[in-house]
């Protein structure tokens, strides 16, 4: 087992892999009452942001739009960023050019011109990252929108 990372080597490491050409990430949501829903989807790390494509009537969204908020698994599990967030905004995928030319150079996929496709940018609200079970304690990179120190 390799030696536990510090915080700033996770937070660095963490980082890379959100930035990596056609990260795969699992989106977790749950509607009102409480039903879970996962999906996997393509991400985009914009500005310190995740954004997700999805159909405008897709669970996903539908969820999103009622509950505001998501869970996001991204690489394997003894290598795991685990992410909670919140949704910014939404927006149609021909509404906002800048955001559309970042996920498609980073997603590997272009859902620009697809009808009732929206971006969702989601702000981090807590992140943490661990790799095995000697890193779970110290785990937490982020509490409350703000990176720790």
């Amino acid at each position: 087992m390799p030696q536990p990372r510090d915080r700033a080597t996770r937070r660095a490491d963490a980082l890379t892999r959100l930035s990596e050409p056609a990260v795969d990430v699992w989106v977790s949501t749950a509607s009102p009452a409480g039903t879970p829903y996962l999906v996997p989807l393509s991400l985009a790390w914009v500005t310190e942001r995740a954004v997700i494509a999805v159909d405008e009537s897709s669970p996903t969204a539908t969820n999103l739009a009622s509950t505001g908020r998501a869970r996001l698994g991204v690489g394997p599990t003894r290598d795991v960023v685990v992410i909670d967030a919140v949704v910014e905004r939404t927006v149609g995928v021909d509404e906002d050019e800048t955001l559309g030319r970042a996920y498609a150079g980073q997603a590997d996929w272009d859902p620009r011109g697809l009808a009732g496709y929206q971006f969702v940018v989601l702000r981090p609200d807590r992140i943490q990252a661990w790799r095995e079970s000697n890193e779970l304690g110290g785990r937490l990179l982020m509490r409350d929108g703000r990176w720790l120190a």
